[in-house]
Order: structure tokens, then sequence, then C-alpha cells
């Protein structure tokens, strides 16, 4: 698996013991003061021993100066998302943007329920967790009042905010593969724990992550990816995290660079300090060391690993049955309604597919399996670039494709929403003000496609603008899905 390039965190988690509060405190402020990264409680409300994660979570900021926080992971079902969005906000204006959001689906069923929780099947549990986080970030973004429909969760003209000073990141506590499919399309971090998951699944779990990132538009390293890890230092090595610091240091740092593990969280009971200054001082600087070393070693040498091609035919196949999933499930939608979303994702997926395989051509240029010239096999097969034969002349006809879209939305779509519903005359004007932008992009992509074309030494020059083009049109599409297809069916809008 690839080294995602992410730069390394180590940080610890401390069950939060009412009983053991005092040790626990002074485990924190310890880990502060030695420079780790990040503190992490367990969200469990319904075992009487446990202090409150979020109010332990507070409680904890006010006592640390530059560590960050987060809940390992947040239990869904008993926290409200549109109120853990306002209590991450909150805190991470107050802590000076030191909070990041873990989230998890609630896998514990009865307990859940005996404390007044829903009691939802393990499906329901993945699609409630889902709409928390469209929620969750709908209120974290500054903007106009938000609106959601969901079967779990619903949003009627919600003002986010307020802002928080930093982008909280999401990460999801996963292991199955509908959960690990969620992280890699919505997710900004994954953080599995040890014992849940073995470095030998670790491959495998990836693999699904990757997967679903690439159907969903994305990076393989949008993701960052956790392990909550526990063992002993002792004099000899006896296993996984059994033995001494340089023993620690040799598998964590294989974690890093074959499977991409960047944030490390070592489980630790309250109190235990030595641990703690074992960690920070022995572990975790080695660690950034050696993987910092073998990652110069790699670029100098060449052989930095890359990941495989994104198999764009596939990836936007599963996208899109992903994104019929979300559209005409609400009870009373129209069926000119359903039809507009279904058109208006259908297009968008095309889009996304098609960019894709354009991304895919570049790599197999950068990696000599093929040529400027020799990609015309390739690029004859695709709806938007029949007739043409060099990937100039492609990109001519797929700007033309996203340009006559975006003069549609202007000139019929947008006005139509906006005349059925004047709430949404701030989005409608966002996204014209973006489809300005790209217009720009999609020029330049074009003359540094075509110059690629006279002269492969103008490959990076391509490269950078087709990454900056996919870039400002996915998180565009994305926007625009989010915020007009629930409208486009309530408004029965013809697209």
């Amino acid at each position: 698996m690839p080294d995602y390039q992410h730069d390394l965190l180590f940080g610890i988690s401390v069950p939060p013991s009412a009983r053991d509060h005092a040790a626990l405190l002074g485990t924190a402020e310890l880990a502060d003061d030695l420079g780790l990264d990040i503190i992490g409680f367990q969200d469990h409300p319904y075992q009487s021993e446990f202090l409150d994660a979020w109010t332990l979570l507070s409680y904890v900021a006010g006592r640390t100066q530059h560590i960050r926080l987060f809940p390992n992971v947040a239990n869904i079902p008993l926290r409200p998302p549109a109120v853990l969005a306002r209590s991450a906000a909150a805190l991470d204006i107050l802590s000076g943007g030191r909070v990041e959001l873990g989230l998890g689906a609630g896998a514990f069923l009865a307990p859940i329920a005996s404390m007044g929780g829903p009691r939802r099947t393990m499906g329901e549990l993945v699609d409630a967790l889902e709409e928390a986080i469209v929620v969750i970030r709908a209120l974290l973004k500054p903007g106009p009042p938000v609106n959601f429909r969901g079967k779990y969760y619903s949003l009627t003209a919600a003002h986010p905010g307020p802002p928080p000073p930093h982008h909280i990141a999401i990460w999801l506590g996963a292991y199955k593969k509908r959960m690990l499919e969620l992280t890699g399309r919505a997710a900004d971090g994954w953080i599995p724990s040890l014992g849940y998951a073995s470095p030998d699944d670790l491959g495998r779990m990836n693999a699904i992550i990757d997967a679903a990132a690439e159907a969903a538009g994305r990076k393989r390293s949008d993701i960052r990816r956790g392990f909550n890890v526990s063992g002993s230092f002792a004099p000899s090595a006896s296993g996984f995290l059994q033995g001494p610091s340089r023993v620690w240091v040799e598998q964590l740092t294989r974690l890093a660079l074959d499977h991409g593990i960047s944030a490390f969280n070592l489980g630790v009971a309250p109190g235990a300090d030595a641990d703690v200054r074992t960690w920070a001082d022995e572990v975790a600087p080695a660690v950034r060391d050696a993987v910092a070393s073998e990652r110069h070693g790699r670029r100098a040498a060449g052989t930095t690993p890359q990941p495989p091609p994104n198999h764009a035919a596939e990836a936007a196949a599963l996208a899109a049955r992903e994104a019929q999933r979300l559209v005409g499930e609400e009870q009373g939608t129209p069926p000119v309604g359903q039809a507009g979303q279904q058109t208006l994702l259908a297009i968008h997926q095309h889009l996304r597919q098609e960019l894709a395989r354009l991304r895919e051509v570049i790599d197999e240029v950068r990696e000599g399996r093929s040529s400027a010239v020799q990609a015309r096999s390739y690029l004859n097969t695709m709806t938007m670039r029949q007739n043409y034969w060099t990937l100039g002349a492609f990109c001519a006809a797929y700007c033309r494709v996203v340009s006559v879209h975006h003069a549609i939305e202007d000139q019929s779509l947008f006005p139509d929403l906006k005349a059925a519903d004047q709430s949404l005359a701030p989005v409608i004007a966002r996204l014209q003000h973006e489809h300005e932008g790209i217009a720009k992009v999609l020029v330049e992509v074009d003359a540094a496609l075509v110059a690629m074309v006279e002269d492969e030494e103008h490959l990076n020059d391509a490269q950078s603008a087709v990454e900056h083009l996919s870039d400002a049109l996915l998180a565009h599409l994305k926007y625009e899905e989010d915020q007009l297809l629930e409208p486009i069916g309530r408004l029965a809008i013809q697209v």
C-alpha cells in the first residue's frame, strides 16, 4: 500500500475514568508539556464509571495550551449531530483551533437503547452516520440557512455557525466494508483501533477506502490514516508493540511507510506517565526521523510509491450508484423533481468520469506507459473525445462540454430555482461565481495539454493544470449537489 505522505502525528488516548480523574488530568497536561500532538477520550455515555467525553474535552482544553483534542470516537446515536457541530465549533473557538471530530456509528445497541437512544440495525446506523456527517459539515461551514431532509436527521432553515477558526476534520472509526466506503467518500480521516483491526488487516481496509475515495472523485491522500495502538515497553521483544522502544520504532515506521498510517494514538492508563514520556521522547521522534529518511531516499531514487491508476469507469459507476441512493428517497418528492435530480447527477457523474480518465492518461504518459500521441488509442474510446486524437484536442472537446453545462445552468436552471425559492439566491450567486473561475481554469488546461502534445517536457505543467481543474471542478460539483438536489426535488424543477 502507498505512503500517503502525510505529516506524522503522535498522541494518546486515556480512558475517561471518573475515579481516576486527577491522574487523568495530570496525564493530559504531561502530554501537552511533552509536545504530543493530540489526545482523545472514548465516548460511551452509558458507562456509569466514565466522565462525559465532551465535558472532559472542554475541561482539558482549558488546562492545556497546544495539544489537539478529539472524541475517540463520538457516539452519534447519543450525540445529535446538529448540537455536536455547535459544540465542536464552540470548543474550537475557545481552544484556539485545537478540536477534531472522531465519529462512530454506535455499535453497542442495547446500552445505547438503555440511555434512550434509538435502536437501529447496523445498516441503519451507517446510513444515519452518513446523514450526520452532512449535518455537521453544513453547520460548520459559513453560509445561508441550511435545509436538509434525511431519514434520520433534518435541518429546516438552520443557521450555520459560529464558524470554527480552522477546518475541523472528521475521522471515522470504521472496520466493515460499508463504514470503510463511507470513510473514503466522506471523511477526512480513519481511526481504527488495534484489537479490532490488526496490522495485517490494514492493507485490505485501506484498499476499500481508496476505491471509495476514487469513486467519489477524491484523492486517496485526502483521507488521513490513523491507528489507536497499545502495547508494553519491555526489555525484550515478544510481539507487536511488545518490547523496547527500538522495536516500537521499527514496527510503527513500517506502518507509516507501507500502510500510510500517519496518526498514532497510544492507549495509556491515567497516571501512566513513564509510558507517555517514552512515547513522546523516544518513539515519536525516532519514527519521524526514520520515515523522513526513507521518504527522502525514495524521492532521490525516483522510487516514491505512487497509487495505482484510478480506474475511472469503475469508480464513476460506484459513485453514480451511491448518488442514486441519495436522491428521490424523500416521501412526496414529485416525479418531475426526482427526474431533475437524476438528470443533474447523471451529467455530473459523466464529467467526473471523463476528468478521472484524463488524469489517468497523464499518469500513463508520466510513467512511460504511453506517449502523448500514443494516448489517442485511449482517448478515442470516450464519448467526449470521439474524432479527436490528441490530449489537447480532447481537452478542447471536454472543456466545451463543461462550459456548455455551466451555461445551461446559468441561463435556465438557476433562474428557475431562484424564482421558486428566493432563499437560494446566495447559493446560486456562489455557483455562478465558481462557473467564471472554472472557465478560466479550463482555458489554462487546454493550453497546457496542447503544449504537452507538442513537447512532453511540458508534462509537469499539464499535470498541474489538470489537478487545478480537478480540485476546482470536483469541489464545485459536490457543493452544487449538496445545495441543489433537495430543492430541485422539492420544487419539481426540470433539468
